[in-house]
């Protein structure tokens, strides 16, 4: 190894070259002419060693060089007559000897240059394939690295959309319906659709036979109208698993199209809503329940209110049956006055028309029917609610006073189920302050607030709620009367958090209770919980 190395030394300078064939040729001069060696008669060997020496590191042309000063030193210095160069004929066929030796060693050596030159040739140029060679190992390392980092990730994604979709009970597929051809289903696909994942893939015509006898039509009139139309379609329909399991689905589909617009395939998602479906029914159940709920409780507050109802129409009746007879005493004089009668008649018509009004509104809040929202002034419920209420607070002492902001916008609500939540209030308070010695006042409000909110605010002067009691008095069943059912509160914060509002409680200075209802006054659906 180390004789190759020394082979393959890299080639010196061009002036070096030639200087060392040179100083080589002039060393062996020097050493042949001294007389301590002795070697005057004998210096072909080394001036051959000189010629060798300078092809070796120098090359051809330092060889030829070193060929070139030996001789001509050779012919001057060691060749009888020496120290001239003159003719030698005696000396010819030594100097002829020596020349061809020395030729033959120059091209030697330059020959073996050459071979070493190759070799340095050859060896960089293998340096160069080498290092290429590791580069692009390294490069296919780093690439592999790399796949298998990404093979890693893709198996990972793969197992969080495996888990995802088991989870969710979404399934992914893609098919040609046209064809009756299915090309994939995911592992969740199959579960929803009732095929083993580790079976064979189904046909088209099998899973079809999957589904629901009544849905078939319109599953199949459905993807055949999204694959002539090139569209995407959405549906839900039922499908039976082996097992007489009906599962309700629902798909969507999208359509894949060629370059040339062609329809390629439809790939799509499949989800079971079962469970979803069940929940409507539970939630529709539940939302029924509580409409029956809540009109018995208005049904049950009205016939606590059943004498000062009687009372509040009774008044407009006597009044009409008054003005009845004025009118006939008018009209049964022996000159009848016409006028008066027919202002007695207008004052009939007047109280009788207050009396409907009254029995109509207690007829709405007696039906039982589905909630209508419509826009509503709510000033105008909460005049009503006094009207009503007015036999009720007079019976009992109570005040009722009213501040009502002008120019307060509609609100979108069910009238008969605000009129619920402000009964509520009122006969709360009411009841409040019916065993309290001193003023007794009802005061309703309403402003606008700066969040764009409809502010409704009842409060009492009756004897207020402890920090514990706000805390539960909008629980079921929770209540503070002797004859309370405690779930008119509860009833009365459902309705107003249906209407996408809220209902507290809070204390009233210097006693009593404050109960607020804020609406919004943006159009907005809700519904009950």
């Amino acid at each position: 190894m180390s004789g190759t190395k020394i082979l393959l030394w890299s080639k010196p300078p061009v002036i070096w070259s030639y200087g060392i064939a040179v100083l080589s040729v002039i060393g062996v001069a020097i050493i042949s002419l001294w007389p301590s060696f002795h070697l005057q008669t004998a210096p072909a060997s080394l001036f051959l060693c000189a010629i060798l020496f300078g092809a070796w590191f120098g090359g051809a042309g330092p060889g030829l060089l070193a060929t070139t000063i030996s001789a001509t030193v050779f012919y001057y210095y060691f060749l009888p007559p020496v120290h001239t160069f003159a003719a030698k004929p005696e000396e010819i066929p030594r100097f002829v000897v020596f020349f061809v030796a020395a030729l033959f060693v120059w091209t030697l050596s330059a020959a073996q240059n050459s071979a070493t030159e190759s070799l340095r040739r050859a060896r960089d140029g293998l340096k160069e394939i080498v290092q290429e060679l590791q580069n692009t190992n390294e490069a296919l390392q780093a690439e592999s690295r790399e796949r298998k980092s990404a093979e890693e990730s893709l198996r990972r994604t793969d197992g969080y959309l495996a888990e995802a979709q088991r989870l969710s009970h979404t399934g992914s597929w893609a098919s040609i319906p046209a064809r009756g051809e299915i090309r994939y289903l995911s592992e969740e696909c199959y579960r929803v659709l009732g095929f083993d994942p580790h079976g064979e893939q189904p046909h088209y015509e099998a899973f079809f036979k999957r589904i629901h006898t009544d849905d078939q039509a319109k599953v199949r009139e459905t993807v055949e109208t999204a694959g002539r139309e090139k569209v995407e379609f959405e549906l839900d329909y039922r499908i039976v698993h082996p097992g007489g399991e009906i599962r309700d689905i629902h798909v969507v589909g999208h359509p894949v199209p060629s370059p040339s617009d062609d329809l390629v395939e439809f790939v799509g998602t499949v989800i079971d809503i079962t469970e979803r479906k069940r929940t409507e029914i539970e939630r529709e159940r539940l939302r029924q329940a509580l409409a029956d709920l809540a009109h018995i409780n208005r049904v049950t507050t009205m016939g606590e209110l059943t004498a000062s109802l009687a009372h509040e129409v009774n008044q407009p009746i006597a009044a009409a049956v008054t003005n009845a007879n004025t009118c006939l005493r008018w009209l049964t004089r022996d000159l009848p006055d016409l006028e008066e009668a027919r202002e007695a008649a207008m004052r009939i018509v007047k109280d009788g028309t207050r009396a409907a009004e009254i029995i109509k509104r207690v007829r709405q809040l007696f039906q039982k029917g589905t909630p209508q929202r419509e826009l509503v002034d709510v000033n105008e419920v909460i005049r009503d609610m006094a009207v009503l209420f007015r036999s009720e607070a007079t019976r009992h002492n109570v005040v009722i006073r009213t501040g009502l902001a002008a120019d307060l916008p509609q609100v979108r609500v069910d009238r008969v189920q605000l009129q619920q939540v402000l009964m509520n209030l009122m006969m709360n308070a009411i009841d409040a302050m019916k065993d309290v010695d001193g003023t007794r006042e009802l005061d309703i409000k309403s402003e606008r607030t700066e969040d764009e909110q409809l502010l409704l605010c009842v409060s009492d002067t009756g004897g207020g709620l402890s920090p514990h009691q706000a805390d539960q008095i909008f629980n079921a069943f929770f209540t503070t009367k002797a004859h309370g059912t405690g779930m008119g509160l509860r009833i009365s914060r459902s309705i107003v958090e249906s209407h996408g509002g809220r209902l507290w409680a809070g204390g009233n200075s210097p006693r009593g209770a404050s109960f607020y209802v804020s609406l919004p006054t943006k159009v907005e659906e809700h519904e009950l919980p």
